[in-house]
C-alpha cells in the first residue's frame, strides 16, 4: 500500500515547537520508526505551510497513492478548500492531530477537514500516525 503523509503549517517545527504540547521529537525522526514498523508499506511524506500546496498535493498524488494521512494543522479548523478536495479525490484520508483538539482552545474543537475524512485520530501524540497507518492497512 502506498500512503502519503501530509503535514501542514508549523509541523516542520516538531521537536522544538511547544514541546509541552507536541513533544521533543521531530517528525523526520519518527518517520524512520514508521518505515521500520511497516516495511511492506510505501510511506512518503510532504510538509508545507501553504494551504494551496495541501490542495495541490492531494489532487496530484491521488493518482499514485492508495491513501493519505493528513495533519493540516490550523487549516483543519478553517479550510473549506481542503475539505472539498478530500471529498473529490477518491482516496481515503485519515486526519491526525498530535494534541487532543478537544482539550484545547474552543476554536480547535471543530475540524472542517475531518468531516470529509474516513476518521480522525486526536490526542495520542506522534503515535496517532502509527494508528492511522494501521487503520489504512486493515481496511485495504
Amino acid at each position: 500500500m502506498r500512503i502519503l503523509i501530509i503535514n501542514g503549517p508549523n509541523l516542520d517545527l516538531l521537536g522544538s515547537r511547544e514541546p509541552e504540547i507536541y513533544g521533543h521529537r521531530s517528525f523526520e525522526d519518527f518517520l524512520g520508526e514508521l518505515h521500520h514498523a511497516f516495511p511492506r508499506c510505501d510511506l512518503d511524506y510532504f510538509q508545507t505551510n501553504d494551504e494551496g500546496a495541501i490542495v495541490n498535493v492531494l489532487r496530484e498524488r491521488s493518482a499514485d497513492v492508495d491513501a493519505f494521512i493528513l495533519n493540516a494543522g490550523g487549516y483543519s479548523h478553517t479550510s473549506v478548500a481542503i475539505h472539498d478536495t478530500i471529498k473529490v479525490i477518491g482516496r481515503p484520508v485519515v486526519e491526525v492531530h498530535i494534541s487532543n483538539i478537544h482539550a484545547r482552545e474552543p476554536f480547535r474543537h471543530h475540524t472542517i477537514t475531518g468531516a470529509a475524512c474516513v476518521g480522525i485520530i486526536t490526542g495520542f501524540g506522534l503515535e496517532g500516525y502509527r494508528m492511522a497507518v494501521d487503520h489504512l492497512l486493515r481496511r485495504a
